[in-house]
């Protein structure tokens, strides 16, 4: 689940992620920014969903990925749409 808070005066978007996958121990989000390289882990709740809070520039795209234990890969099912990957697969689109 994605939610966005847009503020009138303010040029960034506060966007909260929360993901709930079976059997997760760990969840981290790749690619906000173009950054592929520095993973963000996600804080786990009770329950076991996992939530990331940050702010991100109003107008602006963002491809991610969810990534499970450490090596399986997951899309965001309510991202704003999917655009393919150079592995074969889709990324998330996240759109501002």
């Amino acid at each position: 689940m994605i939610q966005k808070t847009y503020y009138k005066t303010k040029d960034h978007c506060k966007v909260k992620f929360s993901v709930n996958p079976e059997n997760a121990e760990s969840v981290e989000i790749l690619g906000l920014n173009g950054d592929w390289d520095n993973p963000v882990p996600m804080s786990k709740k009770k329950g076991g969903s996992f939530t990331y809070e940050t702010s991100l520039p109003k107008e602006s795209q963002h491809e991610f990925k969810y990534r499970v234990n450490g090596s399986e890969w997951m899309n965001e099912p309510e991202a704003d749409s999917e655009n393919p990957n150079e592995y074969g697969g889709t990324n998330s689109v996240l759109v501002l």
